[in-house]
């Protein structure tokens, strides 16, 4: 009887503790840059594919948003692949849409957001647009793939569509 009880409080805690849209601010990536910022135009694939020395990113000098750290937020994207398993992916780069960083040059750097989910999103998942939520943090990392301005550790990354 006392395992069942515990089990039961046990349980309790984590629903109730679990990550729910309303503890998130749902933000626009427009709100990744200042106001009177305007990233650079992106061509059609086509226009890369023929022009392969154009697949660089360019606007590393791009401003961030300071006041965004520490920010709960929650924001829509695509993923771009950097670390997992067999099933899950556990870091990825969120981009504004879809192609970026692997069929046309990635986006400046405060449009890119390098994300951290150790508990891992299923691969089917992330072929298509999801919802991250979690906590911001305004920081240039250089990677392979492209520079960041942004880093968010996940407490969620579910389906878009969802």
């Amino acid at each position: 009887m006392k395992l069942f009880i515990w089990f039961s409080a046990a349980l309790t805690f984590f629903v109730t503790m679990g990550v729910h849209a309303s503890d998130f601010r749902t933000i626009e990536w427009k709100e990744l840059k200042p106001d009177d910022w305007q990233a650079p135009a992106v061509r059609d694939p086509s226009y890369y594919d023929r022009n392969p020395d154009a697949q660089v990113q360019t606007g590393l000098d791009a401003p961030v948003i300071e006041e965004l750290n520490g920010d709960k937020v929650r924001i829509p994207g695509y993923v771009v692949q950097l670390e997992g398993d067999d099933r899950r992916v556990t870091e990825f780069l969120l981009v504004p849409y879809f192609g970026a960083c692997i069929h046309v040059p990635p986006p400046p750097p405060n449009q890119i957001i390098h994300v951290s989910f150790p508990e891992g999103v299923p691969y089917s998942v992330t072929y298509d647009a999801v919802w991250v939520s979690g906590t911001v943090k305004v920081e240039r990392k250089e990677g392979d793939i492209a520079v960041v301005g942004y880093q968010i550790d996940a407490a969620e990354v579910v389906s878009y569509f969802n």
